[in-house]
């Protein structure tokens, strides 16, 4: 017969002895009720240990028996000897439940000799409540070893009900395991307001999860008043602070007066005040705030106008506003290397003969210039463009390559193999490259497709490409046939291609009702 023993809390034990031991082991109580109400115990007590007179001793973690139909003795013997051993080696076979071996809980109890009188009931609702959060097995380990006031602490019971009932329980273990290895538990105080003034800022409910678990929640939330982290949004407000925020949580990580505001007015300013547009920036880019303010203002003074007299090492030539156009299309110009990127990008351009200004319209029409790796992409593209007829150190060519940078050579390739198989030479596809840029990176299946109607449905030549090679730029059903077609009727199958499609839609609308008009 298995004789089973229930060691009690509160200095007292009871006995009882269950006539049909179940061999199955018994349920686990849900962490959350016993956490709500931690002196509650389902059908009467704690069971820790089961002492089986064939097999030993087992240890079970963390459980509870339930009701069930057992003969039951009770002893109030409050604070006597036996009492005091029996409430000690539960609390060994407490803390061995959950890893701790006895040179782990002898030391842990000669530094926190707080814990010897506590209440067992307490100890588990508070290693049952992190556990309803998602801190288990050893990340529990590690938290009471490195961190015991966790099991002391009142402060985390306002932060741990907040997360299981309001956030329902949607922040990573890991990230409540920092913020209580990491702070003392004073700070852990007013968490829950904190949070909700994210909430009451627009920070959507459904993404307060996302920001908690992406920033650093001590200096986020537990080292911020709540005047600061106020303070913080409403700054941020003109810039569209809660997408900024929702984007980059990373933000609410930065000091407001030594980080944010000196960032964000550098930008600001280089705007010439237009919080909109800064904001754009901030939005398109949040990362652009983790550079130090001397990191921005240097790559500003790189670009700034020659011969400057605040910037002597100036090195483009372009002024604020140009600079914040560029910063504006092509954010991460400020994380790219002055010296590995940058500084031989702009000397190419120049040595290809663009003044200042040619390079702010480069840079602002192929800001990925500045970004693709020169081995691996763009000195392939010039070879096929030298190839084809570019030259070296020409505007024709800086052109040509600022047009390629949104397409791969492969595409580019595909798209003059395709004008080779309708007889263009090498010549005529410079020719067409010349004037309409842009044609080395539309998709070859449309150019094909735009080529076969030209020559089947409009029965022309495709060497009138040449003249109008924008005629591959038009989308192929909305503008080429429906305009052909329409024309078709009034003036035959002889109309210019310039004409036919380049007018706008108002006055190819206006001029075709005018003739219909006439017709009629």
């Amino acid at each position: 017969m298995v004789a089973a023993i229930t060691m009690l809390t509160h200095s007292s034990f009871s006995v009882f002895l269950n006539s049909h031991a179940s061999s199955s082991p018994p349920k686990l109580q849900s962490p959350v009720s016993l956490y709500a109400n931690p002196t509650a115990c389902p059908g009467g007590w704690f069971s820790l240990i089961n002492v089986n007179t064939t097999s030993g001793t087992e240890f079970r973690p963390l459980t509870c028996l339930q009701s069930a139909n057992r003969f039951l003795f009770q002893c109030n013997c409050l604070d006597t000897p036996t009492a005091l051993h029996s409430e000690t080696g539960m609390l060994y076979s407490f803390f061995r439940e959950i890893g701790l071996d006895e040179k782990d809980t002898n030391l842990l109890l000669d530094k926190n000799p707080t814990l010897r009188s506590m209440s067992l009931d307490r100890i588990r609702a508070r290693l049952l409540a992190l556990q309803s959060v998602g801190i288990n097995d050893f990340a529990l380990y590690r938290l009471v070893i490195k961190c015991p006031s966790v099991l002391m602490a009142e402060e985390i019971d306002a932060v741990i009900s907040f997360v299981c009932n309001d956030l329902e329980g949607k922040v990573k273990p890991a990230q409540l395991e920092r913020l209580f290895i990491t702070k003392e538990a004073r700070f852990l105080l007013g968490f829950d307001q904190k949070v909700k003034q994210l909430l009451h800022h627009e920070v959507p409910q459904e993404k307060i999860a996302h920001v908690l678990n992406n920033v650093n929640l001590n200096k986020a939330i537990c080292c911020k008043s709540v005047e600061e982290i106020e303070r913080t949004i409403t700054f941020l407000k003109p810039y569209h602070g809660t997408e900024i925020i929702v984007r980059r949580p990373a933000i609410l990580n930065y000091d407001l007066d030594s980080q944010l505001i000196p960032k964000i007015q550098f930008l600001d300013e280089l705007s010439g005040g237009d919080a909109d547009a800064t904001g754009t920036v901030l939005r398109t880019l949040p990362a652009i705030l983790s550079y130090s303010l001397e990191h921005m203002e240097g790559h500003v003074e790189f670009m700034h106008m020659e011969g400057h007299v605040e910037f002597k090492r100036s090195y483009v030539g372009i002024i604020d506003p140009e600079i914040f156009k560029i910063i504006l299309v092509f954010p991460n110009v400020i994380g790219a290397s002055k010296e590995r990127k940058l500084r031989p990008r702009i000397e190419f351009l120049k040595q290809c003969e663009l003044n200042s200004n040619d390079i702010f319209k480069f840079l602002t029409r192929a800001p990925l210039f500045l970004a693709l790796s020169f081995e691996d992409n763009l000195a392939h593209k010039l070879g096929i463009l030298v190839k084809i007829g570019y030259e070296y150190r020409t505007k024709a060519l800086a052109v040509a390559l600022g047009a390629v940078t949104r397409t791969s050579c492969e595409n580019m390739q595909k798209v003059i193999g395709l004008f080779l198989s309708y007889e263009l030479s090498c010549e005529d596809i410079f020719s067409m490259s010349k004037k309409q840029p842009q044609i080395l990176q539309y998709n070859p299946s449309s150019l094909e497709e735009k080529m076969e109607f030209l020559i089947e449905e409009m029965g022309r030549e495709v060497s009138e490409l040449l003249t109008f090679p924008a005629f591959l730029g038009y989308k192929l059903d909305d503008r080429i046939k429906h305009r052909y077609e329409v024309k078709k009727k009034t003036v035959g199958t002889g109309m210019s291609l310039n004409k036919l499609l380049s007018v706008s839609a108002n006055r190819f609308s206006t001029k075709n009702k005018g003739k219909s008009l006439v017709n009629d």
